[in-house]
């Protein structure tokens, strides 16, 4: 199971393109010089979109290279095969969190604001949305497909992008930051219950698919 957390999360390490890096840095400097005060938090739910978005690209890359032929022939339990992928999207984590630091310093610095309530919440959605993400995208894979998870992908950007948008030239990240902040607690057992039970969903369609 070890050898399956190591290939995965390196099949996600090496599918990013350059083009995306570029592409992403580009935005994030972007927003980090026009959101003021609220730069790292806005990139940082951008950056937090590439991960789950790249956790979905690796899986990608495993049906091209015709990974699940050897991956059923494995004398592993199908909670074991699934269970490394889940673990390998928990360590991609530590990427998006270290992001979002980097990201809200650089804001911070440009801005001359430190708000730390801010980078609470830039944090927290660091890891959320990845999790959340995985945690929709991962049992469509398992049950229907790669390209369910893509369609599904697509989907959940819009809300994101509503929500950030509504905050923004409405109400104002100021209120979406203490809003928000009241339900850290509340949110966070919310996502693991449901990264729990997406694991179980996937697994069930792991070994119906096989």
């Amino acid at each position: 199971m070890k050898g399956l957390i190591y290939k995965d999360f390196s099949v996600f390490c090496k599918c990013v393109d350059k083009k995306t890096i570029a592409i992403a840095v580009g935005f994030s400097a972007l927003l980090i010089f026009s959101g003021g005060r609220y730069g790292g938090l806005i990139a940082s739910v951008l950056f937090a979109i590439c991960i789950g978005i790249q956790n979905v690209m690796s899986l990608i890359s495993d049906e091209k290279a015709h990974w699940k032929k050897y991956q059923m022939a494995m004398p592993l339990s199908g909670i074991s095969v699934v269970a490394s992928k889940y673990i390998s999207v928990i360590c991609t984590l530590g990427i998006s969190f270290l992001g979002s630091v980097v990201l809200n310093l650089l804001s911070g610095v440009i801005s001359q604001s430190f708000d730390f309530s801010v980078w609470r919440l830039a944090i927290f959605i660091s890891v959320f949305l990845p999790l959340i993400w995985t945690g929709i995208c991962l049992p469509l894979t398992y049950w229907f497909g790669v390209q369910s998870a893509q369609t599904m992908g697509i989907v959940i950007v819009i809300p994101i992008f509503c929500v950030v948008k509504y905050f923004e030239d409405n109400l104002g990240f100021s209120v979406m930051t203490r809003t928000l902040s009241s339900y850290f607690g509340i949110a966070g057992l919310l996502t693991v219950f449901i990264f729990g039970v997406s694991m179980a969903v996937s697994v069930m369609g792991y070994e119906r698919r096989k």
